[in-house]
């Protein structure tokens, strides 16, 4: 198989050059007595003008050298550079997404492993009032509304929105570390903390509180 290609490109080159042969001869026929023309008188000229001639004749080449050829070539690299550049680029890119990654995974596994168990009968709300029951106290809850949500992966949120009212700063210490206390994963997501105008030594305290669990 190659070698059969290599006769038709063989026999294709030798057509083009017998084809080009005679036209090379004619142009180099009609070219000869301008030729012969431009020598007489390059033959004329004093040293000083040859000298100026062959100058102007270098400058001429380096004008075409640098134009035909380095340009060229100059952009060619330029070109390849700004692709390995960009190859760089993109491999740290995808570096820092596969070490993005691997945290997620992790951070994911772990969330898994801090998931209420599967109960219908499971109530946020119930766990967090009797929490609040023993500290700070019933009579300084001021609201409780509980909220669920279905995330993707088998996975449900139980939240509650809380008000406490009337806080002393250890009560306040307190009722975050019994929560925290509690047999089951629950995560204070948001915590807003007033100092009450009436009395500066007590605060009203806004939180919500967060557990996942797997769908029953």
């Amino acid at each position: 198989m190659l070698q059969r290609m290599r006769k038709i490109i063989g026999a294709t080159a030798d057509a083009i050059g017998k084809r080009l042969t005679p036209r090379l001869r004619e142009l180099r026929t009609a070219l000869a007595p301008a030729a012969a023309s431009m020598r007489a008188r390059y033959r004329k000229l004093e040293p000083r003008e040859r000298v100026l001639l062959q100058v102007a004749g270098g400058v001429l080449a380096l004008f075409l050298l640098f134009n035909l050829v380095y340009l060229p070539v100059q952009g060619a690299l330029g070109g390849l550079g700004d692709r390995i550049q960009q190859r760089q680029h993109d491999a740290v890119e995808v570096a820092r997404m596969m070490r993005t990654y691997q945290r997620l995974r992790i951070d994911l596994a772990t969330m898994r492993t801090r998931t209420v168990a599967a109960s219908g009968d499971f109530s946020l709300f119930s766990v967090v009032e009797q929490a609040l029951t023993r500290a700070p106290g019933k009579d300084r809850i001021g609201s409780i509304t509980p909220a669920e949500k279905t995330l993707p992966g088998g996975m449900k949120q139980y939240s509650v929105d809380l008000k406490l009212n009337q806080l002393t700063l250890g009560q306040v210490v307190d009722t975050l570390y019994g929560l925290s206390a509690l047999n089951i994963p629950v995560t204070v997501s948001t915590l807003h903390i007033t100092r009450r105008s009436q009395d500066t030594h007590t605060f009203d305290v806004e939180m919500t509180c967060v557990a996942l669990g797997r769908n029953a």
